[in-house]
């Protein structure tokens, strides 16, 4: 098995290919450039023997996001440099957190932090996305991308169920030229704060498969309904219903769920 991992900045990625080659360790580069360039850093790909080395050794003078299996890209990275604007609201992306998704053992999550103004532009995201939900006093704005779930914070950004480091790159690319769009454009736009009302605990649980498969690491769905209703869990986290056989409950799950906080899936 191959291990993947990213680093908070291209000096930190400098510096562990420089490490692994004076310690003659072999390894492989994923690379964002060009297409991803303004929102991703190269990661490094080992084999899992060649980490467990690592890992024994004296520990390396830099730092990375973690270590979690490594996926071939299911798509490649875009050859075309990515668009530049004039005052960019995401100045920087790092991702500073690569681990399992909780939900989906085949997925992966991230936590990226940012370096801009980006609780300003959720307004007007809020104003041209019909799907996603805004929360003004977190301020929290999620969505889904796809089968992906999203969460903007005014600091970072948390990515669940993506494929692989690509996979990602494209995500937090599309939120950088979506954010800034409207920011650009926020003068034809009217802001949005619409909130959708928190659904009561039962509301949530009576959308559950209720089998207490415990897949979720509660011990009845009822206990995971509430812990989806404080914010402390994400619903995708139901194994049955985003990865099993209960599927036909996803929609109507996420919508009764939208305006909630997710920390569960970011933390």
């Amino acid at each position: 098995m191959r291990l993947v991992t990213v680093f908070a900045n291209r000096t930190q990625f400098a510096a562990s290919v420089g490490w692994l080659e004076s310690a003659g360790l072999p390894f492989t580069v994923v690379s964002p450039d060009p297409g991803y360039a303004r929102v991703g850093v190269p990661g490094v790909v080992l084999e899992e023997a060649v980490r467990l080395r690592l890992a024994a050794g004296p520990t390396p003078p830099w730092a990375c996001a973690g270590w979690v299996e490594y996926r071939p890209p299911c798509r490649e990275v875009p050859l075309a440099p990515p668009p530049a604007f004039t005052s960019d609201v995401l100045e920087q992306v790092a991702v500073m957190t690569l681990q399992p998704c909780l939900a989906d053992a085949t997925k992966l999550r991230a936590i990226a932090h940012v370096v801009g103004h980006l609780a300003e532009v959720f307004p007007y995201l809020n104003a041209t996305m019909p799907g996603a939900s805004y929360n003004p006093n977190g301020p929290v704005l999620t969505f889904r991308e796809g089968y992906r779930l999203v969460s903007l914070y005014p600091w970072r950004i948390a990515v669940a169920k993506f494929d692989d480091l690509v996979d990602l790159w494209r995500v937090l690319e599309g939120i950088r030229v979506r954010a800034n769009t409207c920011w650009q454009n926020r003068a034809a736009l009217t802001p949005c704060f619409t909130m959708r009302e928190r659904p009561p605990a039962l509301k949530i649980y009576l959308r559950l498969p209720r089998t207490n498969c415990r897949a979720c690491g509660e011990q009845t769905c009822f206990a995971f309904a509430f812990k989806v209703w404080r914010g402390a869990a994400a619903v995708s986290e139901c194994a049955p219903v985003f990865s099993g056989e209960y599927g036909h409950l996803a929609v109507a799950l996420e919508e009764l769920c939208a305006g909630l906080s997710v920390g569960g899936e970011e933390e």
